[in-house]
């Protein structure tokens, strides 16, 4: 079958693999029909190829991604302000949300006959692009900035890609690297294939939580690349009649406050997003200054009655201590922000105590040492009994 993609905006099409990006500057998607959809009857969900049906590739690439657990986290309630359910996106096969996008990046460019698929990224995206390319004998090209940490270096180069650490600005990397002429394909963070693959986690959080849909999908937010595929199965299963226009939930997209330019436009009323200047913030994989696919996202919280808001740093290491002590799940500061921002929109009475709201923890923390001072102490092993009572019955 042959697939179009589409402007959000304008409206223009263009076969799928011809361009990413619309002439009016606006990003693409990949258009789908999925009038025929269907619940499963079970309502468990295996793998996000329980989907193919409405993705644009047909033959599954490298570990399945997707069927990641969806649990209710009532000791997080109170602080979150809201009945919290947690979407643990840490569990694919790489660690990350990434991996739905490059799992389908993958299987078209294998189906295109192409030998070679990049991306550029911080991290995860990197690190998922080369496992699913090693997985299908493909060459894989990586562009990171040339200030990565070598320990996430060394992630990613475990796959065996060719790794270019790059001087410069990123979102102009972003940008000459869908422009470039080349057989590579590259699967960037809100290029249309990525987020075909990635609004997966939509059809999951529906089909896990039927009959009843959330009222409310809280998730971290930097290229806009995976609030646009949030938004788009939203569109997909609104117009398939797989849910009514009274169910669809509200998104609450969430930043860093140190660069925060989709808050920023949402605060301000703006009718798009504009670069800021970023500050230093531990949330590095959604440090994004200029987001390619923030006008979208931005877009896509009003079509859906949600917001947008921002928190510091102070705020994400206690949602990431809370999230680890309270629910059991270690997560990176990005993933962390939506369970601070949820927190920060409950204080302000945007989301009430009764609201079902799930939180997509983005990626595990078990990647990274953090270097946060450990709490241990050292006994002799004759002292045992005595040294744990000496916790245990205090």
């Amino acid at each position: 079958m042959e697939h179009t993609v589409s402007c959000y905006d304008c409206g223009a099409t263009a076969p799928l693999g011809a361009r990413k990006r619309c002439p009016c500057g606006e990003p693409l998607w990949v258009d789908i029909d999925a009038s025929g959809f269907e619940w499963a009857e079970t309502g468990s969900v295996d793998d996000m190829w329980r989907y193919t049906e409405v993705l644009p590739v047909t033959e599954p690439v490298g570990v399945p991604p997707g069927g990641t657990p969806l649990s209710r986290a009532e000791r997080l309630d109170e602080y979150a302000g809201c009945t919290l359910f947690l979407k643990h996106e840490g569990q694919n096969p790489t660690g990350s949300f990434k991996d739905r996008g490059s799992a389908v990046g993958t299987a078209a460019t294998v189906e295109t006959g192409r030998k070679w698929i990049g991306t550029v990224s911080h991290g995860n995206m990197a690190l998922s692009t080369s496992a699913y390319a090693a997985s299908a004998g493909l060459e894989c090209a990586v562009f990171v900035p040339a200030d990565t940490p070598p320990a996430r270096l060394e992630l990613i180069a475990r796959h065996d890609p060719h790794i270019f650490g790059v001087k410069g600005d990123y979102g102009r990397l972003y940008a000459d690297t869908l422009s470039l002429e080349t057989e590579a394909n590259f699967v960037n963070s809100d290029t249309p294939l990525r987020v075909a693959g990635q609004k997966t986690i939509v059809y999951e959080i529906l089909e896990q939580l039927a009959p009843t849909a959330p009222d409310a999908i809280a998730l971290p937010v930097s290229s806009g690349g995976q609030a646009s595929a949030v938004w788009k199965a939203i569109n997909e299963l609104r117009r398939a009649g797989a849910i009514d226009d009274d169910e669809v939930p509200r998104l609450y997209l969430c930043q860093a406050a140190a660069c925060d330019p989709i808050a920023t436009a949402y605060r301000n009323d703006e009718p798009e997003v504009t670069p800021v200047t970023a500050g230093e913030t531990i949330a590095v994989s959604i440090a994004n200054a200029d987001p390619p696919s923030g006008t979208r996202a931005l877009t896509a919280v009003r079509d859906t009655e949600g917001a947008v808001v921002s928190v510091p740093d102070e705020a994400i290491r206690d949602a990431m201590d809370r999230i680890a002590t309270r629910a059991g799940v270690s997560v990176e500061p990005s993933s962390a922000v939506a369970v601070a921002g949820l927190r920060k929109l409950s204080q302000t009475d945007v989301i009430e105590p009764s609201d079902r709201v799930v939180a997509i923890l983005t990626g595990s923390g078990y990647k990274e040492l953090s270097g946060a001072d450990i709490r241990s102490r050292t006994i002799d092993l004759a002292d045992l009994e005595r040294e744990l009572a000496s916790v245990v019955d205090a």
